[in-house]
C-alpha cells in the first residue's frame, strides 16, 4: 500500500540546507528520505529529524536511479525530490584545473541531471510530482571570478526550463532556487576571516549572508502542493544580490 505521508527525497540532506527543508517538511508529517555520500551526516539528520538515510554517490546515474525505483518499491510514492548537492569554486578561468572543472560541474549539474533523469518518469507514471533543483545568482549576473560556478549552476536554469516543458503534461513540476552566498559549513572558506565574510555581505543589498532557514521555505514550497501551479521557474533568494545594485549595510 503506498504511504499515507507525502514522500520526499532530499539528495544532499545531510547538510544544513537539507536539514533546514526537512525540519519544515516534518512538520507536515512527511516520510523524508536523507540521501549523502556522507552516510554519517545523513544518519545523523534522520535520527534528529525523522526519517531514513541512504547512502548515495548523487554523480551516478545508475545508483539515483536505483534509489528512486527503491522509494518507489517500499513507500509506493514519491511526493517530490530536492536535489540540495553542489560545491562552490571561486577563481578566475585560467586559475581553474581540468579537475576541478570537472569536479564542480559534476557535483552541480552533473547531480541535477541525474535527479531530472531518474525522477520525472516515475513520477510521471503517478501522475504527480516535484524536483526542485539548485542554481545560484551567479548563474543570473556577472561576478568576478565565478566563471566555473556560473557555467555549472547555468546549465540548472537551462536543465529547469527544458524539463518543466518536458514533463509538464504528465503532471511532473521542475522549478530551482537561485541562493546567494548562504552560511553554511561550504562556505566557510569564504566567510573565514572577517575581511571576507564583511566583503561577502556587502555583495547583498540586504547587508548579511543567508541562512539555511532563509532558503528553506522557497525550496519547501516548490517541493509541496503549495506551489501546484508554478513550474519551470528560477526563484531568486539572496539578498538582492543577482537583482539590485547596493552596498549593503
Amino acid at each position: 500500500m503506498p504511504s499515507e505521508s507525502p514522500v520526499y527525497l532530499l539528495i544532499g540532506g545531510g547538510g544544513g540546507q537539507g536539514r533546514a527543508v526537512a525540519r519544515r517538511l516534518a512538520k507536515r508529517e512527511s516520510h523524508i528520505v536523507f540521501a549523502s555520500r556522507d552516510g554519517d551526516r545523513v544518519r545523523e539528520a534522520a535520527s534528529e529529524i525523522g526519517g531514513e538515510a541512504r547512502t548515495l554517490d548523487a554523480t551516478d546515474f545508475g545508483a539515483v536511479e536505483s534509489l528512486v525505483s527503491d522509494i518507489f518499491e517500499t513507500q509506493g510514492r514519491l511526493d517530490g525530490v530536492a536535489n540540495l548537492a553542489g560545491s562552490i569554486l571561486i577563481k578566475p578561468p585560467h586559475m581553474v584545473s581540468e579537475a576541478e572543472f570537472e569536479q564542480t560541474i559534476g557535483l552541480n549539474a552533473r547531480t541535477a541531471f541525474a535527479t531530472v533523469r531518474a525522477a520525472a518518469r516515475p513520477m510521471g507514471k503517478q501522475g504527480r510530482g516535484s524536483i526542485v533543483l539548485m542554481s545560484s545568482c551567479a548563474a543570473r549576473t556577472g561576478l568576478m571570478n565565478h566563471e566555473v560556478i556560473a557555467a555549472a549552476k547555468g546549465a540548472v536554469i537551462g536543465l529547469t526550463q527544458s524539463a518543466a516543458a518536458t514533463y509538464a503534461a504528465s503532471g511532473v513540476r521542475v522549478n530551482c532556487v537561485a541562493p546567494g552566498l548562504v552560511d553554511t559549513p561550504m562556505a566557510e572558506r569564504l566567510t573565514k576571516s572577517d575581511a571576507a565574510r564583511k566583503a561577502s555581505e556587502s555583495m547583498h543589498a540586504l547587508g548579511r549572508l543567508g541562512q539555511p532557514e532563509d532558503v528553506a521555505p522557497a525550496i519547501e514550497w516548490l517541493l509541496t502542493n503549495d506551489s501546484s501551479w508554478v513550474t519551470g521557474q528560477t526563484v531568486g533568494v539572496d539578498g538582492g544580490l543577482a537583482a539590485i545594485k547596493g552596498t549593503g549595510k
